[in-house]
């Protein structure tokens, strides 16, 4: 079953990277039905080869997401069979199900931003609770050092899930780009924002609560907030890797490594205008540091280390 999980884990972190790549690259809605793409399982000839693509990028995601389905279907089946770690098992298959009904209101619903964040959040979701399955099946001697990290660790990883939803909801609304310069944002600390319209949650795309088009000082105000709350997350985590340098050497640099990445990242996306490639890098990132502080977590809270 350790084999099993970590395959699905990998997956899982192709699945989310994948997502983001269609996301970003304007092809979430190149299938404009679901489950099949213009009717068929495979997108047919088309005259537009640009939607064409589109769809194809769009089918080759949801056939990933499938196959991590079946995994981890058969990773509950095998988990109450041996009966280890069952009720963790149930609880991703439930979280998987959810996420394919986001994936097919993603699509039915136009893009509207509320879905696609939390198809976004699920997929994450997803991939937090499998880092924490695989750690369930290892063997492990006790270290009670680690459970002094609780508070800083349990402090990051809500700060960092705070921060995620904040990425993809500028994701979603097209925000990336809305504060094009650095260190400030449109020339000024604090530029014209309207955070009433930014953060509506029951909005279609690129309209305002009122249905009227979504003006600059909100899409200003989603992308500041973000860049802001990064800030925040990088004292957080940053005082997390700190604090645990003592207990864990190794886990502690890669947590300081992954912070200082995404964040090189984050600059980069808005420095070089958003290229798809380091757009889809700063996704991965955020599902690596993720998963890290999954793993310090993991540690704290079970007072556990890996056993030699």
């Amino acid at each position: 079953m350790k084999l099993l999980a970590l395959a699905s884990l990998v997956l899982a972190f192709v699945v989310v990277v994948a997502g983001a790549y269609v996301r970003l690259s304007d092809a979430g809605l190149g299938c404009p039905d679901w489950p099949l793409c213009y009717g068929r399982a495979l997108p047919g000839e088309m005259t537009d080869g640009n939607a064409l693509a589109k769809a194809w990028k769009e089918m080759g995601h949801r056939y990933l997401a499938g196959a991590l389905g079946l995994l981890i279907l058969l990773l509950a089946v095998i988990a109450w069979s041996r009966r280890r770690s069952r009720w963790l098992a149930t609880a991703i298959v439930a979280l998987t199900a959810f996420q394919a009904t986001l994936g097919a209101w993603t699509v039915t619903m136009l893009l509207k931003p509320a879905i696609v964040t939390a198809h976004l959040l699920g997929g994450m979701g997803i991939l937090a609770l499998l880092a924490w399955f695989c750690l369930s099946q290892l063997d492990y001697e006790s270290r009670a050092q680690a459970r002094r990290l609780r508070v800083p660790a349990a402090t990051a990883l809500a700060v960092l899930a705070v921060q995620i939803a904040l990425g993809g909801w500028v994701s979603a609304n097209y925000a990336a780009l809305a504060c094009p310069d650095l260190p400030l944002c449109l020339g000024a600390a604090l530029p014209p924002m309207d955070f009433g319209n930014a953060f509506h949650v029951v909005r279609e795309l690129g309209q305002a609560a009122d249905g009227t088009l979504l003006e600059r000082e909100a899409l200003t105000a989603i992308h500041w907030t973000h860049r802001v709350f990064a800030l925040v997350v990088s004292f957080v985590v940053a005082w997390l890797a700190f604090k645990a340098y003592s207990v864990t050497k190794a886990l502690s640099a890669a947590i300081a490594g992954l912070l200082v990445l995404q964040f090189s990242l984050g600059l980069a996306n808005v420095a070089f205008g958003l290229p798809l490639a380091l757009a889809a890098a700063h996704n991965a990132g955020a599902a690596l540091l993720l998963i890290s502080l999954v793993v310090l977590n993991f540690f704290a809270f079970r007072g556990l280390r890996p056993s030699r």
